[in-house]
């Protein structure tokens, strides 16, 4: 795989699904990768193959864990330094971490919608405060920011995960523009239902129980998205995207993964927003 932003990774979320398997297919592919965690991890040291153990338990323990939550400036800082202390450097930061909020617009309070975005939005924001100046001065790096097909298409009782991964790939575009002089590429990645603990660490909002207008209608959509996130892919799909973005000098801006997404957003700038908007109501019906 070419190293051309360096051989030093940091991916936030990497210990659990598709982070976890960026982190661990990295490693593999012989790149000296942190991860980071909320909650404190046993950090991994260096992987062996010696011993009997298999390719993937290696890369597993060549993953070194730190600590981070991507929701207080000073975590952020705290990890990024521990990085650059002792690296000197740090070439390629994936921006994986984040959590998802089911429920309607109605029943979703102002608290509920922060966590979402500071989570999902602001964390992305903290950790790319703290990476580009060492990123510029060495004047090379790579940052790929997380998104989601989600984004670009309105699935109903997921309105506030929607929206954050909306503005992720609005600000994404925007900072592929100002990094250009300086030599920084950005891309993001959108995939779609995956199988991976996601699922069952969703937070349902609060007033969205049966008490709810909206109780029955959310149930028969969120079964629908739980049914599809647990037929999924593995997340190792997502990691191989990864993987080809970092091998490349000018990597795209955007990578939907998946042919049948690949289609879904192609086909969605061909059809009217009111067509568009009928035929996902339809898939979420249950």
């Amino acid at each position: 795989m070419n190293k051309y932003y360096g051989n030093v990774v940091l991916v936030t979320g990497a210990s659990s699904g598709i982070g976890k398997a960026i982190a661990e297919y990295l490693a593999q592919k012989g790149y000296n990768v942190y991860g980071t965690s909320r909650k404190p991890q046993t950090a991994g040291g260096t992987g062996s193959l010696a011993n009997g153990k298999t390719d993937e338990a290696a890369s597993a323990s060549a993953v070194k864990m730190l600590q981070m939550d991507v929701c207080s400036d000073e975590s952020v800082k705290a990890a990024v330094e521990q990085v650059m202390a002792a690296e000197g450097e740090l070439g390629i930061v994936i921006n994986n971490a984040g959590m998802g909020i089911a429920g309607s617009v109605e029943d979703s309070s102002p608290e509920e919608v922060f966590l979402q975005f500071d989570t999902n939005f602001f964390g992305m924001h903290r950790v790319i405060r703290q990476v580009l100046p060492a990123m510029r001065k060495r004047g090379r790096g790579l940052i790929i920011n997380m998104s989601s097909v989600g984004a670009v298409f309105p699935i109903p009782f997921q309105a506030m995960y929607v929206a954050s991964k909306a503005a992720i790939e609005g600000m994404s575009g925007s900072l592929r523009n100002e990094l250009r002089p300086f030599g920084i590429k950005v891309s993001m990645v959108e995939p779609g239902d995956t199988k991976t603990g996601f699922t069952g660490s969703r937070v349902f909002v609060k007033a969205g129980g049966t008490g709810s207008a909206y109780s029955k209608q959310s149930e028969k959509s969120i079964a629908v998205m739980e049914h599809d996130e647990k037929n999924g892919p593995d997340p190792i799909v997502v990691a191989r995207v990864v993987g080809k973005i970092i091998s490349r000098k000018n990597p795209p801006l955007c990578v939907a993964v998946g042919l049948q997404y690949k289609i879904m957003i192609f086909l969605k700038r061909l059809i009217p927003k009111a067509l568009e908007s009928f035929v996902v109501a339809k898939m979420y019906e249950g």
